[in-house]
C-alpha cells in the first residue's frame, strides 16, 4: 500500500486542528472565554485589521533587527569561535552555559539599561536569537575538513578571507539549522516582551486585550503571531532547499574534477 505524501499528512493535520478550534467552542466543550471559535477570531480580525496591521508593522520592524543582530553578529561570533582554537577552548564553554539560562529572566535589566521602548525589545530578542545562531556556526565549523583551511592558509588567505570565503561556506547547513531557530526565538523574544512591557506591537494587543478577557481579540493576535512563524519557518526551509541544490552541484563538481584528474594522471610504473 502506498504511503501517503507528507505533504498531504501535513495538511490534513492542520486541517484537523483547524476543524477542532471550530467545533470545540460552538459544541461547547470548550467555554468561549477560553477558546472562541475560529471564525469569530477571523472576524474580528477582518473587522479591526487596520488596528492589527498597525500593530503588526511595529512587531515586523523589531523582528527585523532583532534578527539582524541574532544572526549577524551570531554567525560572526561563531566563526570566530569555531575557527580559533584558543577562542574556542575559553568561550565556547561560557557560551554553552549562559544557552542554558532562561534569558527572559533577564529582560527586566534590559528595560534598566535601554528603556521600555523598541530599543529594548529589538536587543532582547537578538541575545534571545543569538546563542542557538553562534553556537550552531561554531559546531559546524568544527566539521571543516582542515585540508580546506591549510590550503587556503598556503594560498595567503587572511582571517578574514578564510572565514567569509572557506569557513561559513563550508559550514552552511549547520548554520542554516541555527539561523531558523535563531530566526524563531527572535520573534518570541521581541512578542514575550512587548507583552510584559510595551505600548505597541502584537504582543501588546495580546495583553491589553487578556486583561478585559476579550477572547476573540487576543486570539485574532495569537493567530497572526502564529502566521508570523509559520511564514518565517517556510522562508527559512526554502532557504535551506536552495542551498541544498547548490551544494550538491558543488561537490559533483569537485568529483567530476577529482575523477578528470585522476584520469589524466600517468600510470605508476
Amino acid at each position: 500500500m502506498k504511503r501517503p505524501s507528507p505533504v498531504i499528512v501535513r495538511w490534513l493535520i492542520l486541517l484537523g486542528l483547524l476543524v477542532f478550534w471550530e467545533l470545540m467552542p460552538r459544541t461547547g466543550i470548550i467555554p468561549e472565554l477560553f477558546l472562541p471559535s475560529l471564525s469569530k477570531t477571523v472576524a474580528v480580525l477582518i473587522k479591526d485589521w487596520r488596528e492589527y496591521a498597525s500593530e503588526l508593522a511595529v512587531t515586523l520592524y523589531e523582528v527585523a533587527f532583532a534578527m539582524l543582530i541574532a544572526c549577524g553578529f551570531g554567525i560572526l561570533c561563531g566563526a570566530l569561535v569555531g575557527g580559533i582554537a584558543l577562542l574556542r577552548s575559553l568561550l565556547l564553554p561560557v557560551f554553552s552555559s549562559m544557552y542554558a539560562v532562561p534569558i527572559v529572566i533577564l529582560y527586566p535589566i534590559f528595560t534598566a539599561w535601554f528603556g521600555i521602548g523598541s530599543q529594548s525589545k529589538i536587543i532582547f530578542a537578538g541575545v534571545y536569537g543569538f546563542f542557538p545562531v553562534m553556537l550552531s556556526t561554531a559546531a559546524g565549523i568544527r566539521t571543516i575538513d582542515p585540508q580546506l583551511l591549510l590550503a587556503a592558509r598556503s594560498m595567503g588567505a587572511t582571517l578574514t578571507q578564510q572565514i567569509t570565503r572557506v569557513i561559513i561556506p563550508a559550514s552552511i547547513p549547520t548554520v542554516l539549522a541555527g539561523l531558523r531557530l535563531g530566526g524563531a526565538l527572535a520573534i518570541i523574544g521581541v512578542v514575550v516582551s512587548e507583552m510584559l512591557t510595551a505600548a505597541a506591537g502584537i504582543g501588546y494587543l495580546v495583553s491589553k486585550y487578556r486583561t478585559v478577557l476579550d477572547s476573540p481579540r487576543v486570539f485574532a493576535a495569537i493567530l497572526m503571531i502564529l502566521v508570523l512563524s509559520v511564514l518565517f519557518d517556510m522562508l527559512a526551509r526554502w532557504v535551506e532547499r536552495r542551498t541544498l541544490v547548490w551544494q550538491t552541484a558543488g561537490r559533483r563538481e569537485r568529483a567530476a574534477a577529482r575523477t578528470e584528474t585522476l584520469a589524466a594522471a600517468p600510470a605508476p610504473a
